[in-house]
C-alpha cells in the first residue's frame, strides 16, 4: 500500500498512528505472559524468555522475564508492565503469577495474591469472593493454559491431562499493587486488597487529550471525505464491534473517541455527518446522560440519583428506585431493573441521545445512542432522532 493510501485510511488504527504515542500492555496481558512461562517452565523444566503470547485481536508480542523461581511444587515468573505513553499508575508495576498442578479434572483456578484485590460487593463482572482478575484476561490465561498444555502435557488442554493437562492454580500478584490501588476507585467499588488484573485487548491505548481529540476530529475529516454519512463514536473496540454488526459500517465511519464524547459532538456540530451513532458500556453512556462530557473515571462519575429517577420514569416503585440510587455500580443498578423489567438501559441510550442532540446545537446531524455491557450485549437502546 502507498503511503498516500495509508495516510487515507481512517478507524481506529489510523487514530492511534496520528497520535504518535506509544501503546503498552495491559496488566491482563502481562499476567498472561507471566502464566504461559511459569506453567511452560513447570512443564518442561525451562522458562521462555522471552515469551510469546496472542492477543485477543492476533497480536503476538514478546515479554522479557523479570524474575523467575522454579521448586518442586510451583513455578513463577514476574514480568514488568509497560504502559507505553499512557499515563497508568500500573506503568513499572511488577506482575508476577504463580501456577500450580491441580488433580485432574480441577480446571484452571484463580487465586488473589498481594497486591491483586479481592471483589466484595456485588455489581462487578466477578462474583464476590473472587479475585479481581477480570473475565477477558481469565479467559486469555486459560487459552494458553490449555495451549502449553497440548504442547507439553500430553493432555488435552481441557483438563483431561494429569499432572499437566491444564488444570491448574494461578496465583496473580502485583508488587506494592495494595499501596497503588488506593489511587484508583477500586476501594469505592468494594474491590479490596490490591488491584484488579484488566484489559479487553491487551493493549494499552494510549491518550494525551490534545493528541487524541486532534485524532477524532482527522476521523471525522477521513469519514467525510471517504462520503460516508453514517459515522459512529465508540467508546473501545468491543463497542466498535457492536455497531459494524448493527450497521456495517466499515472502518473510516468508526471514531475511536474514548472517553471523548464531546470532542466528537462538538467537531460533528462544526462539520455534520448525516447520522452519527454513538456506542459505549452502559455505566459511561450513564455520564452522557447526565451531561458529562468527559466520560474518563477520573473526571466524572456515574450519577446513581439520576439512574433512580430514570428508574421511576420507567415504572420502579420507590423501593425499587432506593435500591438503585444504592447500587455500588451502574452495572449494578441495571441489573437491579432488569430483573424487575425497568427498560433502565433503554431510558440512559434516549437521556444520552437528548444530551448529545443538545450539544449538537440544531446541527443537520442525526443521533443514537447504544448502550452495551462488558461482553457487547445491547442492554439500551434509543430510537433516531
Amino acid at each position: 500500500m502507498s503511503s498516500g493510501a495509508a495516510e487515507a485510511k481512517g478507524g481506529r488504527g489510523a487514530q492511534l498512528k496520528h497520535t504518535g504515542l506509544r501503546p503498552g500492555w495491559t496488566t491482563g496481558a502481562c499476567a498472561t505472559a507471566a502464566t504461559t512461562a511459569a506453567y511452560t517452565a513447570l512443564l518442561t523444566g525451562d522458562f521462555p524468555d522471552p515469551v510469546t503470547i496472542t492477543l485477543p485481536r492476533g497480536q503476538t508480542p514478546a515479554f522479557a522475564l523479570a524474575t523467575e523461581e522454579l521448586t518442586g511444587s510451583y513455578a513463577m515468573a514476574g514480568i514488568v508492565k509497560d504502559a507505553g505513553d499512557d499515563p497508568d499508575v500500573t506503568h513499572g508495576a511488577l506482575v508476577r503469577a504463580t501456577v500450580r498442578l491441580l488433580p485432574a479434572g480441577s480446571g484452571v483456578v484463580f487465586r488473589a495474591g498481594p497486591g491483586v484485590g479481592t471483589v466484595t460487593r456485588p455489581g462487578l463482572p466477578l462474583p464476590v469472593g473472587e479475585p479481581a482478575v477480570n473475565p477477558v484476561p481469565r479467559q486469555l490465561m486459560r487459552d494458553h493454559i490449555g495451549r502449553v498444555a497440548a504442547l507439553h502435557g500430553g493432555g488435552d488442554g481441557n483438563g483431561s491431562g494429569i499432572g499437566g493437562g491444564g488444570d491448574v492454580e494461578i496465583t496473580v500478584s502485583i508488587d506494592h499493587g495494595e499501596e497503588i490501588a488506593r489511587s484508583t476507585w477500586n476501594p469505592r467499588l468494594g474491590i479490596l486488597g490490591g488491584l484488579s488484573v484488566l484489559g479487553t485487548t491487551g493493549i494499552v491505548v494510549p491518550y494525551s487529550c490534545s493528541a487524541w481529540i486532534d485524532s477524532i476530529r482527522r476521523g471525522v475529516d477521513v469519514a467525510r471525505a471517504a462520503g460516508h454519512t453514517h459515522v459512529a463514536g465508540c467508546t473501545g473496540s468491543t463497542s466498535e464491534k457492536t455497531v459494524v454488526a448493527a450497521y456495517g459500517l466499515p472502518e473510516e465511519a468508526l471514531l475511536d473517541m474514548g472517553d471523548f464524547a464531546g470532542a466528537v459532538l462538538k467537531y460533528v456540530r462544526r462539520h455534520p455527518v448525516e447520522r452519527l451513532t454513538i456506542c459505549g458500556g452502559f455505566a459511561k453512556l450513564s455520564k452522557l446522560a447526565a451531561g458529562h462530557l468527559d466520560l474518563h473515571s477520573a473526571r466524572s462519575q456515574v450519577d446513581k440519583g439520576l439512574l433512580a429517577e430514570l428508574a421511576r420514569r420507567g415504572g420502579a416503585s420507590e423501593t425499587l428506585a432506593a435500591e438503585v440510587a444504592d447500587a455500588n455500580t451502574g452495572l449494578a443498578a441495571l441489573q437491579l431493573c432488569t430483573a424487575a423489567g425497568v427498560p433502565l438501559g433503554d431510558l440512559v441510550a434516549v437521556a444520552a441521545r437528548d444530551e448529545a442532540l443538545a450539544v449538537l446545537r440544531g446541527a443537520p446531524v442525526a443521533v443514537d445512542v447504544i448502550c452495551i455491557d462488558r461482553a457487547g450485549d445491547i442492554v439500551g437502546r434509543s430510537g433516531v432522532a
